[in-house]
């Protein structure tokens, strides 16, 4: 017994054996959207990401699978059909285990968050800017924390300071949001008090660009106040939002051995997963080594510029997850049968004749144009515009919808929830913002495409739905910038400085197909309505007890006139099915000018040029604005366009009397004769001899200027002008007077 003892005391006083240090991985996404399925663009499908992860955690199981928000809402079919319980379900699977709340796990309300999400998933939801009204509690856990490898990883998660203005206000009216910054270093110092070895701040806020040498140079703006203020407890920031890919890092006074903190993302939709990996002492929580990078879940491999991408997993399909988004599908299926009303006959995006690219050059294809107007296009606009017209949502006048975000024609005549979602699948939220008219018109003048470069982009057209009431004029002969010639809603032009409710979707606010001006919106907010959920709701409205009828009247008509001629074009909706009208009757005010043939043919590029009729220029030349009213009986189009009439050339008779003038002797009048459109004309006339100007003004279209003695001989050079009014055109004359001794 007293040998044991003292091999005891040996064995208790010999110093203890510094641990390993051990890696950590940080597996990150963000703003996943409930993309379930596996693209044909690079978005891997909710199978591929868990796989990605489960191979990452195999190879090292001290693996966190965190989120910076976002992970459902805003969500595809699949998903969004089911309130994106399948979403949910892939996730528990891949093992997430702690996200921040996105703006749209808030779609739905609070209360839908905190209680049926937060019961359906596995792992936890923190927050810790979001704080009850009535206690000034936190809305959820701030902070979150984890054991891997005998190491104490600590999250903080955070939410984008704007989130009162992305989700419907009774959503949250019983939360106050603060101060991320504030919030986060107060939660991050309870964690380090607490024990964490790492600290990861999870954000539901992100870069405006991927640009990592001026991302923290104003520390002013919204992220890099973030980036620049957010304490040296946090190791690493997880963000999201904006739907970018970056992997930066920063230095941070206070971190030890010139170690930086990374500021990542993974963009969008499951394409990325930001992996972090750091080294950590776990006897004293020291970080000795960072690395960082951006692990692709599909690649493109030789077909990258190719003008067929095929797009190839980076990582194994896990089959728990293919099954649980195989089922979403299948019960898609069966709810997308379901019936959201009827329609008098299919709505449709517009066509053109394209080249089908043979060797002969003879044959043409019949295929979608994006720079076509189209039933199709202003139903959506009309539906956005309708879902956020409450003061709620802004108070929207007026709705832009893109075509490229029309993916199917609505066939119908019972339209389904499958129908729906094929139309519109991509799953966009609906944006309302104030635009002036000046900014109204420039958005329309940018439908003529340039890229970012000011290069005209493949597609050189793209023509935006409108919503009803809203109506548009141009001329496509004039220089860029300068096309659009007049705009309407509900008959009244749009003022340039007078601020309007505009509605689009999430795509077009952040300023996409070239559209830049929509990123400038003022007083812009997410109203966290989906697109297609809007398109559900109209038909509940409108199409459950009657079909809903197509309106193929268009919103928007080209105009370009000669002295001869007036040209309209953009007359005719260009479906298989769309209504055309064999003639239209054209107004001047509340004159007739005669009905006239419409051409109906389908245009050979991809503008908006179809249905054309042209007439004689009759307009008077009197400098006025006429507005001529454009009616066509079969579609229902009745639109105003506004000609500026030229002003009428004045023709000038100047005689000068007497015949002979002498020098210091004969006072010469200057009579002027002046008639436009063979009328006497009315204003002022001009007279200049040497540094002396006479005036005087047309009476009966007539004046008579005396002029001063001429104090030498010579012959003097004499300009008469008339100085116009605003019908006539100004016109000028030389005369020469020969002045006399005698």
């Amino acid at each position: 017994m007293a040998l044991a003892a003292s091999s005891l005391a040996l064995l208790t006083s010999a110093p203890a054996q510094a641990a390993d240090p051990v890696d950590i991985q940080i597996l990150a996404t963000n703003d996943f959207h409930g993309r379930l399925i596996n693209e044909t663009s690079n978005v891997a499908g909710a199978a591929v990401l868990s796989g990605a992860v489960k191979q990452l955690r195999t190879e090292n199981p001290n693996t966190a699978f965190v989120a910076a928000g976002d992970l459902i809402g805003a969500s595809t079919f699949e998903s969004f059909i089911q309130q994106d319980t399948p979403t949910i379900a892939a996730l528990n699977e891949a093992g997430l285990d702690v996200s921040a709340v996105g703006n749209h796990e808030l779609d739905q309300g609070f209360d839908d968050l905190s209680g049926r999400v937060q019961d359906l998933a596995e792992w936890e939801y923190i927050v810790a800017n979001l704080r009850l009204k009535s206690n000034n509690e936190h809305a959820l856990a701030p902070t979150w924390t984890q054991e891997l490898g005998g190491v104490t990883v600590g999250y903080v998660g955070a939410v984008t300071e704007e989130l009162p203005a992305l989700v419907s206000p009774a959503g949250i009216a019983d939360i106050d949001v603060t101060d991320v910054v504030t919030e986060v270093n107060d939660a991050a110092a309870d964690l380090t008090a607490g024990g964490a070895d790492l600290v990861v701040m999870l954000v539901h806020e992100g870069a405006p660009n991927t640009d990592c040498e001026t991302m923290d140079d104003d520390p002013n703006s919204t992220f890099g106040n973030i980036i620049n203020n957010v304490s040296d407890d946090v190791d690493a920031i997880v963000s999201g939002h904006t739907h970018l890919a970056y992997n930066c890092s920063f230095p941070v006074e206070g971190f030890e051995g010139g170690r930086e903190r990374p500021v990542v993302s993974a963009g969008q939709y499951g394409t990325n997963l930001n992996q972090l990996e750091f080294t950590i002492d776990p006897d004293d929580g020291a970080i000795s080594a960072v690395t960082q990078d951006i692990l692709a879940l599909e690649d493109c491999g030789d077909t990258c510029g190719a003008s067929t991408v095929v797009w190839t997993p980076n990582y194994p399909a896990d089959p728990e997850v293919e099954t649980i988004v195989a089922d979403a599908v299948e019960q898609a299926n069966i709810l997308g049968a379901e019936e959201l009303g009827e329609i008098t006959g299919p709505f449709n995006r517009a066509r053109w004749s394209a080249p089908d690219g043979d060797d002969e050059g003879t044959e043409r294809d019949i295929v979608e144009n994006r720079g076509g107007e189209s039933t199709l296009g202003n139903l959506v606009a009309e539906v956005q515009r309708w879902a956020t017209e409450s003061e709620t949502f802004g108070g929207a006048e007026i709705a832009f919808m893109n075509p490229g975000g029309l993916r199917a024609n609505m066939a119908g005549p019972t339209v389904t929830y499958r129908q729906a979602a094929n139309v519109q699948p991509f799953a966009n939220t609906l944006v309302n913002m104030d635009l002036t008219g000046m900014q109204i018109k420039k958005v329309l003048e940018q439908q003529w495409q340039r890229d970012g470069q000011g290069n005209v982009p493949t597609r050189p057209f793209l023509r935006l739905g409108t919503s009803e009431g809203f109506e548009y004029s141009y001329d496509p002969s004039l220089p860029e910038g300068s096309r659009i010639t007049g705009i309407m809603l509900d008959g009244v032009p749009l003022s340039p400085m007078t601020s309007y409710s505009v509605t689009v979707n999430s795509f077009l606010a952040a300023g996409g197909d070239n559209f830049r001006e929509f990123a400038n919106g003022a007083n812009k907010r997410d109203t966290g309505q989906i697109d297609l959920q809007a398109m559900v709701d109209y038909m509940a409205e409108f199409a459950a007890e009657e079909p809903l009828a197509v309106d193929a009247a268009q919103h928007s008509v080209g105009a370009t006139v000669t002295d001869e001629t007036i040209t309209l074009t953009s007359l005719s909706m260009t479906g298989a099915t769309d209504p055309t009208d064999a003639e239209v009757e054209v107004f001047d005010g509340a004159t007739s000018l005669g009905t006239f043939p419409v051409t109906s043919a389908l245009t050979e590029t991809p503008f908006d040029e179809s249905g054309t009729a042209t007439l004689p220029n009759t307009i008077p030349n009197d400098g006025q604005l006429h507005v001529l009213r454009i009616v066509g009986e079969t579609t229902g189009t009745d639109i105003l366009v506004p000609v500026q009439a030229p002003k009428a050339a004045a023709t000038m008779n100047v005689k000068v009397k007497p015949d002979r003038v002498v020098v210091d002797r004969t006072r010469a009048k200057v009579i002027v004769t002046v008639k436009a459109l063979g009328e006497a004309a009315t204003g002022r006339i001009e007279v200049k001899v040497g540094g002396d100007t006479y005036k005087a003004k047309l009476e009966n279209g007539r004046a008579v200027v005396q002029l001063e003695r001429f104090a030498k001989t010579g012959k003097k050079k004499v300009k008469v002008s008339y100085l116009g009014n605003g019908s006539t055109e100004s016109a000028s004359e030389t005369i020469t007077i020969n002045v006399r001794r005698r």
